[in-house]
């Protein structure tokens, strides 16, 4: 999962963890996603992101092995609005421009903060990787974020997708248009979901996620996939070990 740099700070004014994860972003040494400084050397770039090699609650991981669970299912509420897209140098990512769409776990709302993708998908799912993964970023004020995660594989074009990239920056910056999204088209029909304990995906990997990963995929045109990974070729985070966290899949 990625954090924006300077662009996200302002829209994150009401979520002071968030805020102070986007700013050790944007101070911080140049990581990536092969080669040097790649996610082998992460933990040895900054003093802040150590718990990337140190952490035990990391993220992505294989889901598997999980245990059926009859938790409170996570609830959206999710409306068409309009959005900043941004290449933040690590990902498309689209900025929430109100606070209208939330997520409400186990009695917690978080209100969404931005959606951004990643290739191949993040997770695994019995240890196979989708094409890609959608990530929406919810977050409370008083600290913690929830993240919906969401596996895609080509098929049928999906309108929500397409305005993403149709908007998507090929370089570093912010798009001048800001589409309207209707992010409930990201969705899969069905909403069998995997709950864990985890993390940020990229520096500073700090383990304050609650980890909500539809089982489903949703399919996007292929088209899309291409001029996505034509400016991110690749930007997933190798599998993390699961240690000793429980893994609840809620049907």
């Amino acid at each position: 999962m990625s954090v924006s740099r300077r662009s996200f700070l302002t829209g994150l004014a009401a979520c002071p963890l968030c805020a102070s994860i986007a700013r050790a972003e944007s101070a911080h040494p140049h990581w990536t996603y092969e080669g040097h400084g790649g996610p082998k050397e992460w933990g040895e770039l900054a003093k802040e992101f150590q718990v990337c090699a140190l952490g035990t609650q990391q993220s992505p991981i294989n889901l598997e092995a999980a245990i059926p669970a009859a938790q409170t299912a996570l609830t959206l509420s999710w409306t068409a609005q309009p959005f900043k897209v941004v290449n933040n140098g690590h990902t498309i990512q689209a900025d929430a421009l109100s606070a209208a769409n939330t997520a409400d776990l186990s009695g917690k709302v978080y209100e969404l903060k931005q959606f951004h993708f990643h290739a191949p998908s993040e997770h695994a799912l019995g240890g196979e990787r989708t094409a890609m993964e959608a990530h929406f970023v919810h977050a409370r004020p008083e600290g913690g974020l929830a993240v919906v995660g969401v596996f895609m594989k080509a098929g049928k074009a999906n309108d929500a997708f397409a305005a993403v990239m149709a908007a998507a920056p090929k370089s570093e910056g912010a798009a001048a248009a800001q589409p309207v999204i209707d992010i409930a088209r990201l969705l899969p029909e069905r909403r069998s979901l995997y709950r864990y304990e985890g993390s940020l995906t990229t520096p500073p990997c700090a383990e304050v996620v609650d980890w909500n990963v539809f089982a489903a995929p949703i399919e996007v045109g292929q088209a899309d996939i291409d001029a996505f990974r034509a400016i991110f070729p690749m930007n997933a985070r190798p599998l993390q070990a699961v240690n000793r966290r429980f893994l609840l899949q809620l049907n």
